[in-house]
This record gives C-alpha cells, structure tokens and sequence, in this order.
C-alpha cells in the first residue's frame, strides 16, 4: 500500500500542514489583519491540496491502473487522470 510505503514522508506533510493550521491560529489570536489571515490561511490551504493530489495520483498508480498488466493506452490514460488531478488541486 503506497501510504504505508510513504508514511515518513506523509507524516511529516501532515505536520507541516499542522504547523501551518497553528499559525493561522496564533494570527487570528492576535487579530491580524484579515489579508494577513488569507495568506495564512491560502497557504495552508495549498499544502493540504497538495497532499490531496499526492494521494489521489498514488491511489491511481497503484490501485487503478496495474503497470504491470496495462495497455499503453491504459497507462496514457491514467497519466492524463494524474495530470488533470494536477491541475485541479493546485
């Protein structure tokens, strides 16, 4: 299972993006400014799209498609799938 493969590496996202929920709360905590909070909050909000799409386009090379046993269209396919998860998450 690629998370299990992963875990240090997910883990360790995880607690970036944590660290980054924390600071979207220490700036409402001391009541910055509303664009400041939106960057905070964009950013953290980035990251965690990241390890969204990180893990949809693992799921889809690991459990969608079997690399071994797939067309070249098949693996087209999914590559085109990746990308377009790319582009939606970010």
């Amino acid at each position: 299972m690629h998370t299990v493969e992963n875990k240090k590496k997910l883990i360790a996202r995880v607690r970036r993006i944590r660290g980054q929920l924390e600071a979207v709360e220490r700036a409402l905590e001391d009541e910055l400014g509303c664009a400041e909070v939106l960057r905070t909050v964009t950013s953290a909000r980035g990251a965690l799209n990241g390890l969204v799409g990180e893990l949809i386009e693992d799921h889809i090379r690991s459990h969608v498609v079997d690399r071994d046993r797939a067309t070249a269209p098949q693996r087209e396919a999914a590559e085109e799938l990746v990308q377009i998860v790319r582009a939606y998450v970010k």
